[in-house]
């Protein structure tokens, strides 16, 4: 399983001047390879032709031979991304002005976009709490970095592949792949049906419930302080909006983590497995409220389900996705199914057996009871073919 641990460096003003020059070169080279490739190529780029097209230039610019290969390879992978997000529909119709102006020049680099490195230009001294990095000006040597003494162990034990180094926010980080191994999955005695949800972020088939209305009152807050800034139509508030757009999405990731710790722990303690709704394409099935888009666009819902995944596979729990179709309607003791089940959004009362309950709570016990039997199809030994 691959899994990234965030390394935060701690340069000397003559290393940090070095790692700045390093990210600007290397990403005006990022810029000029693309020109090349586009010109030649158009979208289509592909390493091998641009190497043989470019790669004498780059060394003559200063860049050493693997920082040349790792910037021809990340224009080729940003051109294999854009195809891919065409192909998608993620920039619209052959008509939309997003696609036509993505078509119709190069891919541009910022100044200061991440740089890759691999084991020839960064090598770790994590005994002593130091890297050696390859910059323009020549190797940076006892480079401190700081990190938790558990990323510590993880990185000794199974770093692997390449790091990205990264300035955000006036902060120099290495990004570092690790390969984690699995551990096997235990058959699981029972599942943890697991709803999410806007008001109740993550509601249990055990009855937790991780509210969300703290949180929606701090997504309201940020929500007025945008529109503020928005009005004003500055540089100084451009910059703003983009800090408290990432200290909003750094607050999101904390209360995701913090939700799927919990609900992994749970069913680790207690040997079940964790069933989630299916909600893939969910905004293009259900319709809401105009004032109502906002708020249920606003919080990730997948991250959430992505970090539960994870930390379940981390843990050897078992994990499924399982139908989410009327799961908040139907009764879990008669199975009758109807919209007047749920007279209101907190509250379940099925009309035909009388059941009631929270509406949430009810939810996750039919996610339940719907991965007990996907299970079973799941692991039913297949047929011998003919």
């Amino acid at each position: 399983m691959k899994l990234v641990v965030q390394v935060r460096l701690l340069p000397t003003p003559e290393q940090a001047a070095a790692l700045t020059d390093t990210l600007h070169q290397v990403n005006t080279a990022a810029d000029h390879v693309s020109a090349v490739a586009f010109a030649r190529f158009g979208l289509r780029a592909r390493e091998l032709p641009l190497r043989r097209l470019c790669y004498g230039d780059l060394k003559a610019g200063g860049l050493g031979a693997q920082a040349a290969q790792h910037v021809i390879k990340r224009v080729v992978d940003a051109y294999t991304a854009l195809r891919a997000g065409i192909r998608g529909g993620g920039l619209g119709g052959p008509g939309s002005k997003r696609r036509r102006k993505a078509e119709a020049k190069p891919i541009a680099f910022r100044p200061e976009a991440a740089h890759t490195y691999d084991d020839r230009c960064l090598s770790w001294q994590l005994d002593a709490g130091t890297v050696s990095i390859w910059t323009v000006r020549g190797r940076a040597k006892h480079l401190r970095f700081a990190c938790s003494p558990e990323q510590a162990k993880t990185l000794a034990a199974h770093r692997r592949g390449e790091s990205d180094l990264v300035h955000r926010g006036g902060k120099w980080l290495l990004i570092v792949t690790c390969d984690i191994p699995e551990p096997q999955v235990y058959e699981p005695a029972d599942w943890v049906g697991v709803d999410r949800g806007v008001v109740n972020l993550a509601t249990t088939s055990d009855g937790d419930n991780h509210q969300g209305r703290r949180l929606d009152r701090y997504r309201r807050w940020q929500a007025r302080k945008r529109a503020e800034l928005q009005a004003k139509r500055t540089r100084s508030a451009a910059r703003l909006l983009k800090k408290r757009a990432r200290r909003e999405a750094r607050h999101a990731r904390h209360v995701n983590h913090t939700i799927s710790k919990q609900v992994v722990a749970v069913a680790a303690r207690t040997g079940r497995g964790i069933a989630l709704e299916e909600l893939g394409g969910i905004r293009g099935r259900v319709t809401v409220p105009r004032d109502q888009r906002a708020r249920l666009s606003s919080w990730p819902f997948r991250q959430l389900g992505a970090f539960i995944e994870y930390k379940a596979r981390r843990a050897g729990v078992a994990f499924i996705e399982v139908d989410a179709a009327y799961t908040s309607q139907r009764c879990p003791r008669c199975g009758h199914t109807a919209r007047n089940n749920r007279p209101t959004r907190d509250h379940f009362h099925c009309r035909r057996c009388g059941l009631a309950g929270p509406a949430d709570i009810v939810a996750g016990v039919n996610v339940r009871d719907r991965a007990r039997s996907a299970w079973v199809f799941v692991n039913m030994p297949q047929p011998a073919p003919a």
